[in-house]
């Protein structure tokens, strides 16, 4: 049976926490989409660590852990998380990388970092990780295959100087930047093909394989709903699609065997980067938060930028629910919220006089203003509590409250940052 486990809003809902949690009942976990620039972060009983490209499923013996074709590799990325993760005590894991993955060049990087110069104050607030290029490329058909590593040299040193033409021109005439130098292009490959050789193979027939053989799969995938290019809150989107049915094409298995989407929530709203975002919050008030969230403050895995504030936004949470095909929800950092009297939930956009409930496009979502139903708050610390029934009363109502907005079960409830702070709400769907 395959899972896919996607994020309802901007990212950063603890995906991360949720595979590593279900990956004990898995064989293999898939990440099939995005690149190193973000991260999740996990928290068990090796210690605490922050995963960019690996699923965060690497931390079991009987898993395998698969980079699909719909990845952005970073090469040099992926070794050195694996060899970090072998230096901090957990066993080295097993890893396969699609040989149709595509690879993040060297100049992939550079242009993210010079256009994000040169747009100044207009700047998309990427990570500079070189993820638009890439992606750019790979549409544009100028992108290298992991295959490819593994052709005919002359072969690839011919598509290396074609590739050259178009980037130089773009260095010299619109970065001022050097040109690239096309044989030390050529040599920073050869060393790629050496780290990536012991993990390549074709592994959209592996997972065939192992749907054959009844296998449990989870998709990992990174960011959320509202960061997706054609849902999302188009321009400030990453490059890839985070729906859960990209799943299907980026890790290379049939739509209809997608049975279970777990949607993860968080219980307030944060988010790394530009763009809209209707209930943020700003202040003392989004300090407060901040410092308290996630697990040690919230702040980006992969950039440690201060992650943008704000509280629960039912409209946007419901809509990333449902492009999503969300069959249950996993509700996050809920033990964070204990300090408040009362808790602010935005229940509709306030756009021209007008509320609405459902989520507009970038334009109209521009001039949307929060409309708020406070909850009381439960004034006490939830981490330890492993049964629902146990939970304070208005901590239950506040999650009962969010349910109702979502329209989808809420099934998992993460009462803290370690692997076992979970309650299991109703039976998990099968």
């Amino acid at each position: 049976m395959v899972t896919a486990i996607v994020g309802a809003n901007w990212g950063d809902e603890g995906k991360g926490k949720i595979t590593d949690m279900l990956g004990q009942e898995s064989d293999i976990i898939v990440r099939f989409q995005g690149g190193s620039n973000a991260g999740h972060t996990i928290v068990n009983d090796y210690g605490k660590f922050a995963l960019h490209l690996l699923p965060s499923g690497v931390f079991y013996n009987h898993t395998t852990s698969i980079i699909g074709n719909g990845v952005a590799l970073n090469i040099p990325d992926l070794v050195k998380e694996v060899s970090d993760l072998v230096a901090q005590g957990v066993p080295a894991p097993k890893i396969l990388v699609s040989d149709r993955a595509q690879i993040v060049m060297p100049y992939h990087v550079l242009f993210d970092q010079c256009e994000e110069e040169r747009l100044g104050g207009k700047s998309f607030g990427s990570t500079k990780s070189g993820i638009a290029p890439f992606y750019s490329d790979k549409y544009a058909k100028i992108g290298f295959q992991v295959s490819e590593l593994f052709d005919d040299p002359a072969v690839l040193k011919e598509k290396i100087s074609r590739v050259c033409v178009q980037k130089n021109i773009l260095l010299k005439h619109l970065y001022n930047k050097p040109e690239i130098d096309e044989e030390a292009l050529f040599q920073t490959l050869m060393e790629y093909k050496e780290m990536i050789t012991p993990y390549v193979c074709d592994t959209g027939k592996f997972i065939h394989d192992a749907l054959a053989e009844g296998k449990n799969i989870l998709l990992e995938g990174q960011l959320g709903s509202l960061k997706d290019p054609d849902f999302g809150i188009y321009p400030m989107v990453t490059s890839s699609s985070t729906l859960a049915g990209y799943g299907a094409i980026g890790a290379g298995v049939p739509p209809y065997e997608i049975k279970n989407i777990v949607v993860v929530v968080k219980a307030y709203s944060s988010a790394v980067g530009a763009g809209e975002f209707v209930s943020e919050i700003f202040g003392d008030e989004a300090d407060e938060l901040r410092r308290r969230g996630g697990d040690g403050g919230e702040y980006g895995a992969t950039t440690g930028r201060p992650r943008r504030m704000g509280w629960f936004d039912c409209v946007a949470s419901r809509y990333g629910c449902r492009v999503q095909g969300a069959t249950e929800v996993a509700f996050t950092v809920l033990d964070v919220l204990g300090y408040l009297d009362e808790i602010p939930v935005c229940v509709g956009y306030e756009i021209d006089g007008n509320v609405i409930k459902d989520f507009p496009t970038t334009k109209d979502l521009k001039k949307a203003k929060p409309v708020y139903k406070v909850l009381p708050g439960w004034k006490t610390d939830i981490r330890g509590i492993k049964t629902y029934e146990e939970l304070p009363e208005n901590c239950k109502k506040y999650i009962e409250f969010i349910e109702n907005e979502l329209q989808v079960p809420v099934t998992m409830v993460s009462n803290g940052p370690g692997r076992n702070d979970i309650i299991y709400r109703k039976s998990r769907l099968k």
